[in-house]
């Protein structure tokens, strides 16, 4: 039986291109959650800021605020699984029916083979899929630490209150490590893209998305304010 997508061969420096995508994707996320002592990410900033948040939250009256914050950050995680799933839909379509992609790379005098476009667009759904996975289990988290949240007692002096907080507080932040790592693969799923115009598009796409990505977390004016003492 035929194979109904026919990768066809890589270039050596196709394989040079995809391996600077996929190390840089790894790379990147592994500084941002274990930045230097020096210098703390923007991620990793707001973890402590998350749990300021939990800590306020038990004496907080009343706390319609926090539910609607926790409902707010469910409502993003759905919205950007929502729009993942639909990237996907329309990659594997172009991928089972490559004409219009070849078309456009005809017109560009970019290279019009289906099986190099095929392979080309499976990356960029396999980022999006991931995507997709981590948006999911974000969602999730953030249930549950909205139900962690409800057990949380009202009186301060429980002795459950702060630690039950605490917990709430914990996997918030996973919850958000997670959406953070599906942000990531999309915007590495853009710099995919660039693979369309071949391996040097490629390796240009991802240093350009690495540099966005580094700068956002380290070098950006948001990180400036949060760090600014009273």
């Amino acid at each position: 039986m035929p194979d109904l997508i026919h990768l066809g061969p890589l270039s050596p420096l196709d394989l040079i291109a995809l391996a600077t995508l996929l190390a840089a994707w790894l790379i990147v996320g592994r500084l941002i959650e274990h930045p230097p002592a020096s210098r703390p990410s923007v991620s990793l900033i707001m973890q402590s800021y998350r749990h300021d948040w939990m800590r306020q939250f038990v004496t907080r009256q009343p706390r319609i605020f926090d539910a609607t914050m926790i409902d707010n950050l469910r409502q993003s995680t759905a919205f950007f699984a929502s729009a993942s799933m639909i990237a996907i839909g329309g990659g594997v379509a172009l991928i089972g029916n490559p004409a219009p992609v070849l078309g456009l790379a005809r017109d560009l005098t970019l290279p019009t083979e289906p099986s190099g476009l095929q392979m080309r667009g499976l990356l960029v759904v396999g980022l999006l899929a991931n995507a997709l996975l981590k948006f999911i289990w974000a969602h999730r988290l953030f249930g549950y630490c909205a139900i962690l949240m409800a057990s949380v007692p009202n009186d301060p002096a429980d002795p459950q209150a702060y630690h039950r907080a605490e917990q709430a507080g914990e996997v918030n932040i996973h919850a958000a490590k997670s959406f953070n790592r599906g942000l990531r693969s999309i915007y590495f799923a853009l710099g995919g893209l660039g693979w369309l115009l071949g391996p040097w598009g490629l390796i240009g796409a991802t240093l350009a998305t690495t540099a966005i990505l580094i700068r956002r977390e380290f070098a950006s004016q948001s990180r400036a304010i949060m760090l600014r003492k009273a």
